[in-house]
């Protein structure tokens, strides 16, 4: 028997009730799934500087600093000082704001700073500098107009960062890395033989190493691990 078309369009169409009920459904999931698209400034800082220490042990590996005609004990430069690091710094050159900047510390005896000459390209961008503020001179110098820093590197100021921790295996807020890509702790500066400090101690890391990052409410930490330098992240 054949139906009529009145009574087609009445079993097929959506009653209101369903309709109401569908959209609903739609709230709710949108209610979950957009607040998870949303970008989450700390964590975004953390992805960075996790991908910066890795490119900083990639220079050290392929830019290894050993010369052996700078090993006498009459030579003022070291090349063990000269290893390719990641500093964290915060002061008026940043202004004020947490910031890193990637460099090897080559020039003027290797006095532990960084000046425009010593620090990495952009890899991105060759007309810009590795640092986020550093030194008074206009180029490092976030608060200067002629500055040639990446701004995404002042993680105070781009991504509301408020403090910068190292703890575990490391400390200074920096790290560095050896030809084999393993990390160090502390200041190279200070460094009287490849793997030594003034002091005697040894500056290979021992044990993991974590940088939190904090914005005054939440912490992410960033994980370097001995031996091996491999960086991990935990939200």
């Amino acid at each position: 028997m054949k139906k009529s078309s009145k009574n087609y369009l009445y079993n097929s169409a959506f009653s209101m009730l369903e309709l109401v009920f569908v959209i609903v459904i739609i709230g709710i999931l949108a209610a979950t799934i957009i607040p998870q698209t949303q970008t989450n400034p700390l964590e975004e800082a953390a992805i960075q500087v996790a991908s910066h220490i890795k490119y900083t042990q990639h220079l050290a590996i392929m830019d290894d600093r050993y010369d052996a005609n700078r090993t006498d004990k009459k030579s003022k430069v070291k090349w063990y000082k000269e290893r390719w690091q990641l500093v964290f710094t915060s002061s008026k050159f940043s202004g004020y704001a947490e910031a890193y900047t990637i460099f090897s510390d080559r020039i003027k005896n290797s006095t532990g700073g960084a000046n425009e000459g010593e620090i990495a390209r952009n890899p991105e961008n060759s007309t810009q500098i590795m640092t986020g503020g550093y030194g008074n001179t206009a180029a490092v110098n976030y608060t200067n107009p002629n500055f040639m820093g990446m701004e995404k590197l002042n993680i105070g100021h781009s991504y509301g960062v408020t403090s910068v921790k190292f703890t575990g295996g490391c400390g200074g807020k920096r790290i560095s890395f050896d030809h084999l890509g393993r990390p160090l702790k502390g200041s190279l500066s200070s460094m009287k033989s490849p793997y030594n400090s003034q002091a005697g101690s040894q500056r290979l890391i021992k044990k993991t190493c974590h940088i939190n990052l904090s914005d005054g409410s939440d912490t992410v930490s960033i994980h370097i691990e001995p031996e091996t330098g491999y960086v991990s992240t935990k939200f």
